[in-house]
């Protein structure tokens, strides 16, 4: 057996391709399936069958798409409801991939009907075995349990401690963990590990949902650390149900500059995907910031503070328009327009639109704020409010990145000095507050670097 992992860092995710050698089981593919077909022709492998651990929240699942265009059998539990043919497949079913022995565990707690897959090849001594556990057991912690319903999160926080313990019963304590969500995604929850591997007997005796004596406590302690997820998570699972077709990544003609002049000037939703700090030195008035690059969580952010369903323009160039086409399709923002310039490398932003008022706003560090910051000067902290009851600067507000939108009515009428941890939420927060007509400034500086220069920080 072997298992090829594709991972998609943006939305802290993964896929997996599982074969034996000849034929091969996809498990909890993204929308963006050529990747897996490529990784499926590289290892000369022919797709047979496709499954879900659950009807995903965070990203529209490729897997309808991909079982239908190799003739593979979909695997989907029996119990969701869903409006497309599936093999409905159910608790203790065993199932057979050429050498490889499939079987379903239904592991309750990310959602009520997620389920688990325990494979293993056939050999005389029973074979590796390989446990692919969704949003069940992670690295270190579980998946989130309120994403369902308020009224039904402690009630899943209960069968997420039984699902994990039924996992390490079911499985060999050497058998390799594979879990979909843990990396980065907002699905995971609790103290989750950093580490790229594990299994399952690692787990057995690190993991705090593993080792916690009692099951109340675990209880109680999952639901004191849920924090808020993306906005757009309320769409995905409907879209999953009714059966996502495939992802257009071509990147559109780009649009003239009368016609992107015109979507400034009606409000439209222009997004400009260059470094925070060449946004905030020159862009198009009206525009918004949300720089493109790795570990910038692009997706969601973007996902998470934009209306849902609304036009969307990308600026930026051409490399960096098709990756976030790519990686908006992921989660169901499909087509967006686009203004790439003639350089395909360097955007040229006015050149876009020569004819449309171009604006900007100071950055600055912590430093900065020291110097220059007045007694009727705001300080905005648009981290999350777990992150802000942890530690802030003294007197600084707190309106997360996400509310923001809605709430910049409830800001004062002065100078905003806004800051998040890394800078990235900011700098959109600060294109939000400028976009108002709002005064800011960027502190482009990451919250640790705080105290270093004399700012008072609490607690």
């Amino acid at each position: 057996m072997d298992v090829v992992v594709i991972e998609t860092m943006a939305l802290g995710d993964r896929s997996y391709l599982v074969h034996d050698g000849k034929v091969a089981l996809v498990i909890d593919p993204q929308r963006d399936t050529d990747r897996i077909e490529a990784a499926a022709r590289q290892a000369g492998v022919r797709i047979t069958h496709v499954a879900e651990t659950h009807l995903h929240n965070d990203y529209v699942t490729g897997g309808l798409v991909l079982a239908e265009k190799h003739g593979a059998e979909y695997l989907v539990n029996g119990d969701d409801h869903v409006a497309f043919d599936r093999v409905p497949v159910t608790d203790g079913q065993v199932i057979r991939v050429g050498r490889l022995i499939v079987k379903v565990l239904a592991t309750p707690g990310h959602t009520h009907t997620h389920l688990s897959y325990v494979v293993r090849e056939e050999g005389h001594d029973g074979g590796p075995e390989a446990v692919f556990s969704g949003g069940s057991l992670l690295y270190g912690s579980v998946g989130r349990t309120d994403l369902v319903s308020p009224h039904d999160t402690a009630g899943l926080a209960h069968d997420q401690y039984s699902s994990v313990r039924r996992l390490v019963a079911e499985a060999q304590s050497d058998a390799a963990l594979y879990p979909t969500h843990g990396f980065g995604s907002f699905c995971s929850i609790g103290p989750a590990s950093r580490q790229n591997a594990s299994t399952i007997g690692e787990q057995a005796v690190a993991n705090h949902a593993l080792t916690d004596p009692s099951e109340d406590h675990f209880v109680a302690e999952l639901l004191e650390n849920i924090t808020a997820y993306p906005a757009y998570y309320a769409h995905m699972s409907p879209l999953n149900a009714g059966g996502p077709g495939p992802a257009n990544l071509g990147v559109p003609d780009s649009v003239d500059a009368a016609e992107l002049g015109r979507r400034l000037d009606a409000g439209e939703w222009v997004v400009d995907l260059r470094h925070r700090v060449a946004f905030a030195d020159s862009h198009l008035h009206g525009s918004v910031s949300f720089e493109y690059g790795s570990g910038s969580n692009f997706t969601s952010y973007l996902g998470w503070v934009i209306p849902w369903n609304q036009p969307l323009t990308l600026l930026g160039p051409l490399d960096e328009v098709e990756k976030a086409i790519r990686d908006l399709a992921r989660i169901g923002i499909d087509s967006p327009d686009a203004a790439v310039g003639p350089n395909a490398k360097v955007l040229d932003i006015g050149a876009l639109a020569p004819d449309h008022t171009q604006a900007s706003y100071p950055h600055s560090d912590w430093a900065g704020l020291v110097k220059d910051r007045t007694p009727e000067d705001v300080v905005l902290d648009v981290r999350r409010p777990d992150e802000f009851a942890a530690s802030h600067v003294r007197g600084a507000l707190n309106m997360p990145v996400y509310e923001l939108l809605g709430r910049i009515t409830e800001l004062p009428e002065s100078r905003i000095w806004v800051h998040c941890a890394t800078g990235y939420r900011a700098s959109v927060a600060a294109s939000l507050l400028d976009r108002a007509g709002r005064d800011v400034v960027l502190i482009n500086a990451r919250y640790k670097d705080a105290a270093g220069v004399g700012i008072e920080t609490t607690p």
